[in-house]
């Protein structure tokens, strides 16, 4: 387990808080396998009705930790990685986000799978596969094309271009975009709270329900990119980019 994940419990309410601050909360293997863990742990534990997901009210996530990355590159569809995406993905309880600050690579992309997301208006979305020599993951490229259309999803995964919180909302990756990330992270609380009171087996059946259709084909698509993911980062322009990236840094 490593500290720089902070699980909380209140009432039926399980928050998962990224805390790295020094490092802009970036995700290494140790904190994709607690998370990883904890979500498995709380899909099967009766007494959670939901779990809430957020980084800061100044920073969600700056994506993966590139130095780890670097160093312990995940190798195969058994690296911690996916097997954080795969319990996302399979989790039966109502997920919900709270986003503020920088939200970047598998920071956007995890908030396609939640079933809630609350955003700071200012939030910096931005999945800049391609610019590090990589390719799309978690999906991305099967939902973001059929909730944007081609076009606009190719302004975000071929150009890595960023966006913001509002625009968020207004595109339906998020439900509300809020002043700001402390009211961004209030929203989501309350939201959240709320499935406490409600009955759970209906909650559940209900997400079952709306998940069933794209289920087999989602899992399908992540095994794919990440099959990709993975020898594009033994590629020369990956390597070079990161590289680049570790440089600048």
């Amino acid at each position: 387990m490593t500290d720089a994940i902070r699980v909380e419990r209140e009432r039926g309410l399980l928050t998962l808080s990224l805390n790295r601050p020094d490092k802009k909360n970036a995700l290494t293997r140790a904190m994709y396998s607690h998370l990883a863990e904890t979500l498995k742990q709380a899909d099967s534990d009766p007494d959670i009705s939901a779990v809430l997901i957020t980084g800061s009210s100044e920073c969600f996530t700056a994506g993966n930790d590139i130095a780890d990355f670097i160093q312990q590159p995940p190798s195969n569809l058994d690296s911690p990685v996916f097997h954080f995406m795969l319990n996302l993905l399979e989790c039966r309880k109502p997920l919900i986000a709270a986003v503020a600050g920088a939200a970047v690579g598998i920071g956007t992309t995890m908030l396609l799978h939640c079933d809630l997301v609350y955003v700071a208006r200012d939030a910096r979305l931005r999945m800049p596969f391609v610019n590090l020599g990589l390719c799309p993951e978690f999906g991305s490229s099967l939902i973001l094309p059929r909730l944007l259309g081609h076009a606009k999803a190719a302004e975000l995964l071929l150009l890595g271009e960023g966006f913001n919180g509002e625009q968020a909302a207004a595109w339906g990756i998020a439900s509300e975009a809020l002043g700001s990330g402390e009211e961004a992270l209030a929203r989501a609380r309350e939201m959240a709270l709320r499935f406490d009171s409600l009955p759970r087996e209906a909650v559940r059946i209900s997400k079952q329900l709306m998940k069933a259709p794209d289920r087999e084909v989602l899992r399908k698509v992540i095994e794919e990119e990440g099959a990709l993911f993975t020898q594009r980062l033994r590629s020369p322009e990956a390597m070079a980019a990161l590289s680049g990236f570790i440089n600048r840094h």
